[in-house]
């Protein structure tokens, strides 16, 4: 999303080579592709509502919070511009300038968003960095965190 001009968001883009080119986005082929054999089976729903759907379901399967769903989102056909996510190689300041300015969240919002990465693992040939993110990255609890203070994990 981009605050200045009100544009982006789950618009379904995702499954668009050109988005999924992004570098930002790189290995996201793959779950995309194992996610469109489900997807078949509701084409009732939009692409951009499966897609949050399916965010909201890896979270609270997880053992996250549960997360309100509503739908009703509509698939764009064109992909956003591509830097509108953050370079994992630049520290705070560019988190903020990525989040914090281009997209209008606070520093209480990109550290709730960087919470993700609890759940989930890094793979070398797609971002430069390998591993996951806590000692168990198949379970949502705030282990990132306690593991970014106590210095087990850099972040």
């Amino acid at each position: 999303f981009d605050v200045s001009t009100k544009t982006g968001g789950p618009f379904g883009t995702i499954k668009h080579p050109a988005e999924l080119a992004h570098g930002a986005n790189n290995g996201l082929d793959i779950a995309v592709r194992l996610l469109e054999p489900i997807k078949a089976e509701f084409p009732i729903l939009s692409y951009a509502d499966f897609y949050q759907l399916a965010g909201v379901v890896a979270v609270e399967i997880t053992g996250g919070p549960e997360v309100p769903f509503h739908p009703g989102r509509e698939d764009k056909p064109e992909p956003p511009p591509e830097g509108r996510l953050p370079d994992a190689t630049k520290g705070s300041d560019h988190l903020r300038d990525v989040f914090g300015k281009a997209m209008g969240l606070s520093d209480q919002d990109i550290v709730a968003l960087s919470g993700g990465h609890t759940i989930g693992a890094a793979h070398k040939e797609r971002s430069g960095f390998e591993g996951p993110w806590t000692s168990n990255p198949l379970i949502f609890d705030n282990s990132y965190f306690k593991e970014l203070l106590s210095g087990e994990r850099e972040g």
